[in-house]
């Protein structure tokens, strides 16, 4: 029986070619896209799940307040706060990281210079599931002067030879010992590090500054390590006390800050906060990705109710005969299942014949390094088992119930029609179907419009043609004599405008932040928070900033080195409305004093996600940072070969290590970009996936109506009238669909900006092209077919019954 239910199914199949393809050819397109958006999707969940304690890791979160308005949000915290969480019994263990800049490591003759630099303190390796390939994780990070370092950095150092043991000088001057080798860290974890050092070797460094236990000295990222079934509630609870009582012995620490836990698997979706050790990705995106996909799947599945039900005329005869012949109801919903089987089986093999295929260019359009993989990977086989018991019985039972419940004496009779409750139902799936495409639309247009609006943003500097070299590394008698004289020397090149020295350059967060900033002579309750920038004399001018108040930093003025220059947001937080009034007052930083000399206007430090920056400006003419030097576009090759012909001069034995700071800023961009391509290709998927199913049911639609069309035409019809006929029902359709889609549409966009500090304005643009899209593409579908059935000779047309 079972066999001869398969042979007929195969033989349904073959004798209808036409709509077997566009059935299988959607659901194939349909589950691919899905399958592939479900494995993106899964990754961005999967982010430190392979820790042995990841659901009793947490981080410890700082945030800063200004007169009780939230101001910033951090990763990291006091030194102080791990030995002070440390004491609640609710806590196994603690962890303690401090980032630090790039380093020079040298081993014999050979010289690397390595990034993703951190302090840890011992208990790292006992809290956090990170493999050593050799080295003691007990002991690894527990003395001074001892380093981890990544599997990488040994090959590329070592070179072959055993690193445990060995002596590495950091930065010329400095010798440690190599104690451990991570095997390569996982690509889903919300770290980024090659090399640790002992947080032992931090405490050695600071010497007798009891910086562990500071209040006031933020910047250590600190991990709790829960004991079994404790709240992170409970923690927050008991540790809030704590933190008052310490911040209330400082009169000049304003509020303080208040700290709370975030499981570490939610670090990766979560918000980005200042100091993230990687960019976190946007978890409204991930979760928008997956409803695409559900929304695919849909359409997809959609199509084949519609083509199986408007199809059930054309086979009640068989119904008829075989209810006749003694088959029973259930008999004949199987068939039918197993005909959806069969489709879906089908569709499936074809599915991953397309995964295949296109897995590489969307490894490339989404940034992801997914590989062939993915087929080994539980979470996809469980998802393509789920979606084909799903897709079967989602697409196959109703199509089932309806062509199983026909009367054999009706059919028999001819007295069989089409029923409303049935037409009425194919109409509710495409209009969900247009819907969604048109929802799909609106929101591929606005990420395409906001990513765009981002780029081309006028940033409030200039920082075209600027080439941005790293800070030397190595040791130099007097750096402010030897940039002084790499300055000269690169100045005198007909191609270099200007060179400058910063501690932050454009398109990375400000790492010097200070709070109890205030005018001299106000209350401490009036302290607030800055970004600070050390610039030299001729940063301002290099990158075009606007004075709009007071001056720029000059060598002319002997007093700058006590002057600062304010951001416009700076000093309206400061208290000052008008910039210029805030020139020639004095703040108090830290206990010293400093003059506001000028006002720059606000400029975007980094992307558009953020609000503009509260940012001072203090002139150090030695300050150690990035140069960065201003260039002409002319035979640029040639000037970054003198540019390093003078820096390895002047600074024998380091990196030249640079890059171009427009691509940097734009690098920001680079998640929106992928998610923007991402969404519209699959956006265009469920479009094409639809057309299909739009394309198979006006098709049968017409075939339907082959003998009206026929009478139509020799009564005197015209090719527009029998077209207007046709076309009058899928234009309703579609107009009811833009009417469904504009709110929920309206609200995700709308959710979805809110990301974004400077975003694009929704206007009826961003909804009346992709309904026009959507209603031109359904009009050339429909006319297509409609006018060849229009010009056929209505001979024909009488004829086909």
């Amino acid at each position: 029986m079972f066999k001869n239910y398969l042979l007929v199914a195969f033989r349904n199949l073959t004798k209808n070619k036409a709509f077997s393809f566009i059935n299988i050819a959607g659901l194939a397109i349909g589950m691919a896209a899905c399958l592939l958006i479900i494995q993106y999707v899964s990754y961005e969940l999967s982010f430190d799940n392979f820790h042995a304690n990841k659901a009793r890791i947490f981080r410890v979160n700082q945030d800063r307040y200004n007169s009780g308005k939230l101001s910033t949000q951090w990763t990291s915290g006091a030194f102080a706060v791990g030995n002070a969480i440390k004491v609640l019994p609710e806590i196994e263990d603690v962890v303690k990281m401090l980032g630090t800049s790039d380093i020079l490591a040298s081993y014999k003759d050979q010289k690397l210079v390595i990034h993703h630099i951190y302090f840890a303190s011992s208990s790292f390796f006992n809290v956090f599931s990170f493999p050593l390939l050799s080295g003691d994780p007990k002991t690894a990070l527990k003395e001074p002067n001892t380093v981890v370092i990544s599997e990488e950095t040994a090959d590329k150092l070592f070179h072959g030879e055993n690193a445990i043991g060995k002596s590495i000088i950091v930065n010329s001057d400095q010798p440690v010992k190599v104690t451990g080798v991570m095997k390569k860290w996982p690509e889903n974890t919300h770290m980024k590090c090659d090399y640790l050092a002992s947080y032992a070797t931090l405490l050695k460094l600071v010497g007798k500054f009891d910086i562990d236990n500071q209040w006031l000295n933020d910047g250590c990222i600190t991990y709790v390590l829960l004991k079994p079934g404790v709240e992170p509630k409970v923690v927050e609870a008991k540790f809030a006390p704590i933190v008052k009582k310490a911040y209330d012995q400082f009169k000049n620490s304003g509020e303080g800050g208040v700290y709370t836990l975030i499981p570490v698997q939610n670090i990766h979706l979560s918000p980005n906060r200042m100091g993230e050790m990687q960019p976190n990705a946007d978890g409204k995106s991930v979760y928008l990705l997956l409803g695409i996909a559900i929304f695919v799947i849909i359409i997809a599945w959609i199509n084949y109710i519609n083509l199986a039900t408007a199809r059930a005329i054309n086979r009640a005869k068989e119904v008829g005969v075989r209810k006749t012949l003694g088959s029973a109801k259930g008999q004949l919903i199987l068939q039918f299942m197993l005909e959806a089987v069969l489709l879906n089986v089908l569709s499936l093999i074809f599915a991953f014949i397309l995964i295949i295929c296109f897995l590489p260019v969307f490894s490339s359009i989404s940034g992801l390094h997914i590989s062939f993989t993915l087929f080994s990977s539980s979470v996809f086989w469980l998802t393509v088992v789920a979606m084909l018991i799903v897709g079967t019985v989602f697409s196959g039972f109703y199509p089932a119930i309806v062509l199983s419940s026909f009367r054999p004496v009706d059919v028999i009779k001819g007295k069989l029609s089409a029923s409303s409750g049935g037409a009425l139902l194919r109409k509710g799936m495409v209009v969900f179907q247009f819907a969604a495409s048109i929802f799909l639309l609106i929101g591929s247009l606005t990420v395409f419009k906001q990513v765009t609006y981002m780029q081309k943003q006028d940033l409030g500097m200039q920082i075209d043609q600027t080439l941005v070299i790293k800070p030397p590394l190595v040791r130099v008698d007097s750096f402010y004599r030897n940039m002084k004289e790499f300055k000269n020397e690169c100045l005198q090149l007909p191609a270099v405008k200007s060179v400058t020295v910063s501690t932050s350059i454009p398109g990375d967060p400000v790492q010097w932040n200070a709070g109890g900033i205030k005018l001299v002579g106000t209350d401490e309750k009036e302290a607030k928070q800055y970004r600070i920038i050390g610039v030299d004399y001729d940063f301002l001018n290099a990158y075009n900033l606007k004075v709009i108040a007071g001056r720029a930093f000059g060598k002319d003025f002997s007093t700058d080195t006590g002057a600062v220059v304010f951001s416009k947001k700076g000093v309206e937080q400061l208290g000052f409305n008008k910039p210029e009034t805030a020139l020639g007052k004095r703040i108090d930083f830290w206990g010293k004093v400093y003059t506001i000399v000028g006002v720059v206007d606000n400029f975007h430090q980094q992307s558009l996600h953020d609000a503009y920056d509260a940012i001072i400006f203090r002139c150090i003419p030695d300050v150690r940072g990035d140069v960065s030097v201003k260039v002409s576009s002319t035979n640029i090759q040639r000037t970054i070969e003198s540019l390093q012909t003078n820096w390895k001069a002047t600074f024998p034995g380091d990196q030249f290590d640079y890059f171009f700071l427009d691509q940097h800023f734009n690098e920001q961009y680079k998640a929106d970009q992928h998610f923007g391509q991402v969404f519209g290709i699959f956006t265009l998927i469920a479009i094409i996936v639809a057309c299909l199913g739009l394309f198979g049911l006006v098709s049968y639609t017409i075939v339907q109506r082959t003998k009206e069309i026929g009478i139509r035409k020799v009564l005197g019809a015209s090719v527009n009238s029998i077209l207007q006929l046709l076309y009058k029902d899928f234009a309703f359709l579609i107009v009811i669909a833009f009417v469904v889609s504009i709110p929920l549409a309206w609200y995700a966009i709308s959710k979805w900006l809110q990301s974004y500090a400077f975003r694009i304005n929704i206007d009826m643009l961003l909804f009346v092209i992709p309904f026009l899209t959507v209603f031109i593409i359904a009009f050339v579908t429909v006319s297509v077919l409609t006018i060849k059935a229009a010009l056929t000779n209505p001979v024909k047309s009488l004829k086909t019954e």
